[in-house]
């Protein structure tokens, strides 16, 4: 079986504008290769994300990693935390742990496609194209998105269409 298919298209570009503010890692480098820490096999651990000059009427973030080049119609959402209280700037590495011991007070993860609350880091099949993952911080007009853990990461997508005010994004690559 061959896995050659087109490259998915930035999912980010099919959603309406939002204005962008600033995210930044020590971990991931936009365009670049993700460190062994973000990969499944040596670490499944979140990267560090700083973010800045956020649009006025935050309440709250919402943080993903998206990868829309996993061979499935629906891409493979990696993480999904919510309702990070508005004066959080920054995750330290591992805030995604399962169990959600390192999040920020108040927020919390909804299942990710392997079907846990936590992080997982990238695992693309051997021999397939390069895989991007699109790590997200969403500022949000609310103070909670109105999700609980029990969402999936197509509902929290489709209440961030509605209550996203700024849309934050660094993508690291990963090909195994």
């Amino acid at each position: 079986m061959s896995l050659d298919r087109p490259v998915h298209p930035n999912p980010y570009d099919l959603l309406p504008q939002l204005p962008s503010f600033t995210v930044t890692s020590s971990d991931v480098t936009d365009g670049q290769p993700l460190k062994d820490d973000q990969v499944a096999e040596h670490g499944d651990t979140s990267p560090q994300l700083t973010w800045s000059d956020v649009p006025e009427g935050t309440k709250s973030f919402v943080v993903t990693c998206f990868d829309p080049d996993a061979p499935t119609p629906s891409g493979f959402w990696h993480w999904v935390l919510v309702d990070v209280p508005a004066d959080v700037t920054s995750l330290d590495p591992n805030a995604g742990a399962d169990g959600g011991a390192n999040l920020p007070q108040g927020s919390f993860m909804c299942r990710n496609d392997v079907g846990s609350a936590a992080f997982t880091g990238a695992a693309p099949p051997a021999g397939d194209q390069v895989h991007r993952y699109f790590f997200v911080v969403h500022a949000v007009k609310e103070e909670t998105l109105g999700v609980d853990a029990s969402a999936s990461a197509a509902v929290v997508s489709f209440n961030l269409v509605f209550k996203a005010n700024g849309r934050a994004i660094v993508t690291g690559t990963y090909q195994h």
